[in-house]
């Protein structure tokens, strides 16, 4: 499978074309819109959340209730585009008019695509950038993680993504009885913690880090049940699952860091605290006494939950501006303000939950892959007996 965004932060709509969904996977709006108005939630969002309700239309692919097999073709309106029309219109316009219009930027933000895209590309207008760059077009990467929790439902696997830490606060209980439970709890929670202690201190800081004109980062963390084992690839680079999970999450908006299952620590342990010991009963097959890799060996999953953790840098859109330079003037100047959050990181778990479950059903499309989920069906269960028995 794959898929392709296109759009502007403030351009009339974001769209997402799919490939490669198997045919009759039931997919609705509903499944999407519920997703969409997750990522929109959080202590910390800024007014955009405030002016947009995103809703997706399903305009290719889908009739019915159920995939074709077809590219799936998805858009999500921007409800502020009325107030951009002459700023991000798609037509030429005159000379007098760019002048009426124009609100040059030429002063690139620290931390943000600015200066890169505009020398990248040639702009010396760089919304050309900003506009595309910024994480509203995670929007539709949500809608298309959507579509692949609909596939990895069917067969029975579950992702669920939360946060960890905000600001250097983390949560210490995370000592959840199952996935089912995890989602309840953080679904509740402001800031998409499990840990209720934690999650008012987050909070808190939060609100210090706003007060302040300042921005504060965290970690997140995905969780996915139900995989079989063997998933991914040992023989190619290019194939194992950890690479591809490891990727799709550093391409999030503001992520910078990436770890599996005990992470970094893994550096600081001898192998016999870090390797997971192999067991065997007849009712599961094989199994793990400890999941410290966080279900992933020789780039394959194990069998055993996937957990990985994303880090995420404070948002650079700062009310608290740091020092650049006018790429015209080439004069210093402090950084002017885009409208920003003081903190995405319980949205970012959204984005993350979402990007992993698309790698996750890519690969067991790829694997399993044929043109219509009942066949995918039986052959992932094919497969897990399989394993079983080995």
């Amino acid at each position: 499978m794959r898929y392709l965004t296109a759009g502007e932060s403030h351009g009339p709509q974001l769209t997402a074309i799919i490939e490669g969904v198997p045919a009759g996977l039931p997919i609705t709006r509903e499944d999407i819109n519920a997703d969409l108005a997750r990522r929109q939630k959080g202590h910390g969002r800024g007014r955009r959340m405030q002016i947009e309700k995103d809703l997706v239309q399903i305009v290719g692919g889908v009739r019915h209730g159920k995939a074709l097999g077809s590219p799936i073709s998805l858009v999500v309106e921007n409800d502020d585009w009325k107030h951009w029309t002459k700023i991000m219109g798609i037509d030429p316009i005159t000379e007098e008019e760019e002048q009426e219009v124009k609100r040059q930027i030429s002063r690139p933000r620290p931390g943000h695509a600015d200066l890169l895209g505009a020398i990248k590309y040639g702009h010396r207008d760089m919304r050309n950038v900003l506009e595309r760059s910024s994480a509203r077009e995670t929007t539709v990467r949500v809608a298309v993680g959507a579509v692949a929790k609909r596939i990895l439902a069917e067969l029975g696997i579950k992702v669920v993504g939360h946060v960890l830490e905000i600001g250097g606060i983390r949560a210490e209980n995370t000592d959840y009885k199952n996935i089912d439970e995890l989602l309840e709890v953080t679904e509740e929670s402001p800031v998409r913690c499990y840990d209720k202690e934690a999650s008012l201190k987050m909070m808190e800081a939060i609100d210090t880090a706003k007060q302040n004109g300042d921005s504060i980062g965290g970690i997140v963390e995905v969780v996915v049940e139900g995989m079989p084992a063997g998933v991914g690839s040992y023989v190619h680079y290019d194939r194992k699952l950890d690479s591809k999970l490891a990727g799709a999450m550093v391409s999030i908006n503001a992520f910078k860091g990436v770890e599996f299952g005990i992470g970094f620590e893994a550096a600081r342990k001898p192998g016999s605290e870090v390797h997971d010991e192999i067991l065997w009963s007849k009712e599961e097959g094989y199994y793990r006494r400890t999941n410290r890799l966080g279900g992933l060996e020789g780039g394959m999953s194990t069998g055993m939950p996937i957990v990985v953790r994303g880090v995420m840098k404070p948002i650079p859109t700062l009310y608290k501006p740091l020092q650049s330079v006018d790429i015209e003037t080439k004069e210093p100047f402090t950084a002017t303000i885009e409208r920003s959050d003081s903190c995405a990181v319980p949205a970012a778990s959204v984005v993350a939950e979402s990007v992993i479950a698309w790698e996750i059903a890519n690969a067991i499309v790829e694997q399993f892959g044929l043109d219509r989920i009942d066949l995918i069906k039986e052959n992932i269960e094919k497969m897990r007996e399989y394993s079983r028995e080995f």
